[in-house]
């Protein structure tokens, strides 16, 4: 029955559950990998005690991707917050592998605690753990053990692994990478080499057929490893188990060649491969390897941008304020303008191709003063099409350097809308239709307008992407929209002349800034999501005012630098999981037990 209970035998929960079983009162069980051990909404009325296996704890909330909250190992209980709590369990955990589980009924367990204190001590102090992790770490224990499998035959993968695994190394964790020597092994030598190191690379080549079914049974989380340059073969088998096909935990690396400046055909490999999320790593690329290592280790660092019109140049100012730090941005988001700054920032641009950029599409004229008759809106948005497509071109997403993701609100749904994948101009055309101002754009049925109406600060849609902290970088706050604002202006004749209508009527500055408002419970949201949170000073932009490049990003960027330089540690450590080393020095240098 896989890995003896006596390998546990130092836990005082492990001694109860084998007293339990011993007495009969503990039952066991095999739960096969895919399966639901208990799922939000159903009552804790066991505790639960994996002896082999891994289980994957999931949280879906209304609107969004499944979450990943991470992984309990052997020798590890689950639901005991529920249990203890008296309240139902709040989140799916799944077989990631065949597990053999024990359960102890609730009653039985406080029956059998009553006589030996040091379980709840132990339980208590494991509770206080998850629920500090929860805030500043994954909700239960992080995935540690990853796949790697060559799609295609060609030159070997396990080079590029073990490139990821020596930077995995030099951010203080012990990593392993193992190939189809170890096909031969006995099962409790794969429980051994897991428990032994902080991180295990499993990889298999192309022609390793027999290798790769056992990786994709005995992995947290799998990547498909394809080249760039080449389109997909014409079938791509999955090698990956159920569980990690229904739970959305295969994600894709396509090898890039060193010199290319754009990928391109992504989106192919990504409907090939039906992919979560997708990783460019250029050859000789230190950089991309670094990001993937960070993303392993959960280190990696979203950036999440609000919309808020022309406040949203406070975007930039922040990037230049991270980019000096030296400070990694790895996966980006934005709603709104917010999400236009994001895609540039996806696409590769530096700091003087941004302003460049930024400045020929919005600052030096208007993006929205080609004025309709407003039946569905007050402009025509050709001009904002037509800048989208001057600067974005017609690339997918899934072609940009670094994952990304907007934000639109379907009216159709009554939703908010998740871009990331599709045509990347389309993509943004939609985030930033504000109702009222810019026609809205219909896809597949359904009515979008801005992001901002629904979702403007989408901090809490990056959690589900990935595991490391998240900065975000809101332009919302501050003095917005006063009755001065909104009164008839004086003399029209005056308010033409000046060039004032190329803003657009009050009205104008009414909508833009109704879309824009977050409710109380969003926003709160968004903000505990956040790790870091910039909120720039811009009382004094107004929300159509185009010109107001140079303040907005000045204020964004001494926003931004006042934030990160009271931080105690770096960013990517925020969230940083101890290695086995630190475990163990921090264990020994506890206060003895009571």
């Amino acid at each position: 029955m896989g890995t003896p209970l006596d390998t546990f035998n130092d836990s005082a929960l492990a001694r109860l559950f084998a007293r339990e079983r011993r007495d009969g009162r503990a039952t066991w069980f095999s739960l096969p990998g895919g399966a639901t051990l208990y799922g939000p909404g159903e009552a804790a009325d066991q505790l639960y005690f994996l002896r082999t296996g891994r289980l994957g704890a999931f949280r879906r909330d209304e609107g969004q991707e499944p979450q990943f909250l991470g992984v309990i190992r052997p020798g590890e209980p689950a639901g005991e917050m529920a249990l203890i709590g008296g309240m139902p369990h709040s989140a799916n955990l799944v077989a990631l592998r065949d597990s053999e589980i024990l359960a102890l009924p609730r009653a039985d367990f406080f029956s059998a605690a009553e006589g030996d204190p040091t379980v709840m001590l132990e339980l208590s102090r494991l509770m206080i753990q998850r629920a500090r992790q929860a805030q500043t770490h994954a909700a239960v224990g992080d995935p540690s053990v990853f796949g790697f499998i060559a799609v295609e035959p060609g030159a070997a993968i396990r080079p590029v692994v073990e490139r990821i695994g020596r930077a995995m190394e030099t951010l203080g964790y012990s990593v392993t990478v193992e190939g189809s020597e170890s096909q031969s092994a006995p099962t409790e030598w794969f429980s051994h080499v897991e428990r032994d190191h902080d991180f295990v690379l499993y990889v298999a080549e192309a022609d390793e057929t027999a290798w790769k079914h056992v990786v994709g049974r005995q992995v947290d989380r799998l990547f498909r490893v394809g080249r760039g340059d080449r389109l997909p073969p014409g079938e791509v088998p999955s090698y990956a188990s159920s569980p990690l096909q229904t739970q959305r935990l295969v994600d894709l690396i396509l090898l890039q060649p060193a010199d290319i400046r754009q990928p391109a055909g992504s989106e192919a490999w990504m409907q090939a491969t039906q992919a979560a999320r997708l990783f460019h790593l250029r050859e000789n690329g230190m950089a991309d390897v670094q990001r993937i290592a960070r993303v392993l280790t959960g280190q990696s660092v979203g950036l999440v941008l609000s919309g808020g019109g022309a406040r949203a140049y406070a975007h930039i100012g922040a990037i230049e304020a991270l980019r000096e730090r030296g400070i990694p941005i790895d996966f980006v988001g934005g709603a709104s303008m917010g999400a236009v700054i994001a895609a540039g920032l996806a696409m590769g641009w530096d700091d003087g191709e941004m302003e460049r950029r930024i400045r020929k599409a919005f600052v030096e004229s208007s993006p929205v003063d080609d004025i309709a008759f407003p039946l569905i809106a007050m402009t025509r948005g050709d001009k904002v099409k037509a800048r989208l497509a001057e600067h974005f071109g017609d690339i997918q997403i899934s072609d940009l350097w670094l994952p990304f993701f907007c934000v639109s609100s379907n009216l159709t749904s009554g939703s908010y809308q998740l871009h990331r994948r599709g045509e990347l101009q389309h993509a943004l055309r939609a985030s930033i239709a504000l109702p009222g101002v810019l026609p809205p754009v219909c896809e597949n049925g359904a009515v979008l307008v801005d992001g901002a109406v629904m979702k403007n600060f989408p901090a809490d849609v990056m959690r589900a992407f990935q595991l490391g902290p998240i900065i975000g970088v809101d332009v919302t706050r501050g003095r917005s929209i006063t009755d001065e604002d909104v009164i008839t202006p004086p003399s029209l004749w005056r308010w033409f002349w000046s060039g004032e209508w190329r803003k657009g009527p009050p009205i104008v500055a009414l909508l833009m800034r109704a879309a824009t408002v977050s409710t109380g419970r969003d926003l709160t949201a968004s903000r505990e999501a956040s790790d870091v949170l910039i909120t720039p000073r811009l009382d004094r932009i107004d929300i159509r005012d185009w010109k107001a490049f140079a303040p907005a990003v000045s204020a964004g960027k001494l926003a931004a630098s006042i934030v990160l330089d009271a931080l105690e540690r770096p960013v990517a450590d925020l969230r940083r999981r101890p290695s086995l080393v630190e475990r163990a020095l921090n264990a020994r240098n506890a206060p003895p037990k009571a």
